[in-house]
């Protein structure tokens, strides 16, 4: 069997279009901020509205979408055992699981949208903006987790450069709707404000989907007629699938929990949390890229057994990764004013911003490692370990920090010092786990 080929080179092969795929979901929600948190009128409770919606329906794309990587995983490790051909009609059943479950999702959200947001302390014009935006973007939620799927294909499949075209494709996509939607053309089309920039997200969602469907058909020989019985690996794709159903929940929790302390601070700290996350999922995203290059070959080496040549991956992609995490730290020490700016000119809500945006770029080395080892442990198949972690990390270490800040009047500095805490435990209890479990295979 051909060795698998893990140096520089080839790392840099799937990760750099990797980077430009996986920034592309945050590339949706970060336009639509930047977009609306500068209409002239209202802008800040477009951009709090957009900010509440945004990690609602991050939240929602992110516990299902987590099916991708447990695709990816199975594909990689068949591929790496030299059994491919006997997935036979697995794809196609995959792929219709992911759909099945986003109808699912959005039938039991859509008709509570009001008391979810309320929830999370949105009222007045707020809750107005955000009802109104997601009853727009929620139906760009299965052609997203359709779009995930495929993409979770390909990457066991050892290519990202496809994903990468279709995702770059829809964010450039989004970026232009976003401009023409929310201010208008004249005489062509009218200003739509904060529906502008959700029509905008689904249009781009349809493309990419649409995008994800040629290629599927043109470039591989996967077909999409659903044929029965059910495959073995399904039974396997449903186990790790619902195990980062679970972890994606806790993830999630913590994130909403955050957004709810934060809009209960007020409007002008909802609106610099807002330009605080997307700036951090943005980086959280970027920093991704390297872990899926680890995730992808990491899978095909474990299905061959190639232990050796698995713990030198690992060492790489995290070294990779904590070099992009310094660039991105000093990107956002030379930006540190602009950024804010970009997204929002309301002096108070800049003001908060500028006051803890520091707390982001701290963030960065030490998402390098979490995230890395994170996306590794997936094509590992360690759904049931990240479960746990995410679970310790939200109920042991964000949550108690998140309650003593709030208890301490520590503001937004309080809300994200949770979070530092939350990256911190994930990044330690990988990084153990990898020392105890892997490094002793490599010495057999």
């Amino acid at each position: 069997m051909e060795k698998t080929n893990i140096s520089f080179k080839r790392i840099q092969q799937l990760a750099i279009p990797a980077i430009l795929s996986g920034i592309a979901e945050p590339v949706l929600s970060s336009t639509d901020a930047a977009i609306v948190g500068n209409i002239p009128e209202f802008g800040t409770e477009a951009l709090a509205a957009v900010g509440i919606v945004g990690s609602f329906l991050s939240m929602l794309i992110w516990i299902l979408a987590q099916s991708r990587s447990a695709i990816s995983a199975i594909v990689s490790q068949n591929l790496g055992a030299g059994k491919i051909s006997e997935l036979q009609n697995f794809p196609a059943q995959a792929i219709y699981f992911n759909i099945l479950l986003s109808f699912i999702v959005l039938f039991s959200t859509y008709f509570f949208v009001e008391e979810i947001f309320s929830f999370l302390n949105a009222d007045g014009l707020i809750l107005s903006y955000s009802i109104d935006y997601y009853n727009i973007r929620v139906w760009g939620f299965p052609l997203t987790l359709f779009t995930f799927a495929v993409f979770g294909l390909f990457r066991g499949l050892q290519n990202t450069f496809w994903p990468m075209i279709i995702a770059a494709s829809g964010a450039l996509v989004n970026i232009g709707l976003d401009i023409a939607f929310v201010y208008g053309i004249e005489d062509y089309i009218p200003a739509m404000g904060i529906k502008g920039a959700a029509w905008a997200s689904l249009i781009s969602q349809a493309l990419m989907a649409l995008l994800a469907l040629i290629f599927l058909l043109k470039k591989t020989q996967v077909s999409l007629r659903l044929r029965f019985p059910i495959h073995p690996e399904i039974h396997r794709l449903v186990s790790m699938s619902f195990n980062l159903f679970v972890r994606s929940l806790a993830l999630n929790i913590a994130l909403l929990l955050a957004v709810r302390q934060a809009t209960g601070l007020g409007k002008e700290y909802i609106a610099a949390h807002a330009i605080a996350i997307n700036i951090w999922l943005f980086t959280a995203f970027f920093i991704d890229g390297y872990g899926a290059a680890g995730n992808i070959l990491g899978g095909k080496l474990l299905g061959a057994k190639d232990y050796t040549s698995l713990y030198k991956l690992t060492k790489r992609v995290n070294l990779y990764n904590l070099g992009v995490a310094g660039l991105l730290v000093l990107a956002g020490i030379i930006f540190y004013k602009p950024l804010g700016l970009l997204f929002n000119k309301d002096m108070e809500v800049l003001t908060i911003f500028y006051g803890m945006f520091f707390m982001v770029l701290i963030s960065q080395p030490i998402n390098a490692l979490a995230f890395t080892f994170d996306a590794l442990f997936k094509g590992l198949g360690e759904m049931a370990y990240l479960r746990n972690v995410l679970l310790g990390a939200t109920l042991i270490g964000f949550i108690p920090v998140l309650y003593l800040a709030h208890y301490m009047d520590w503001g937004l500095i309080g809300i994200w010092l949770a979070i530092l805490v939350w990256i911190s435990y994930r990044a330690i209890a990988l990084l153990i786990k990898f020392k105890r479990k892997y490094i002793p295979l490599m010495e057999k």
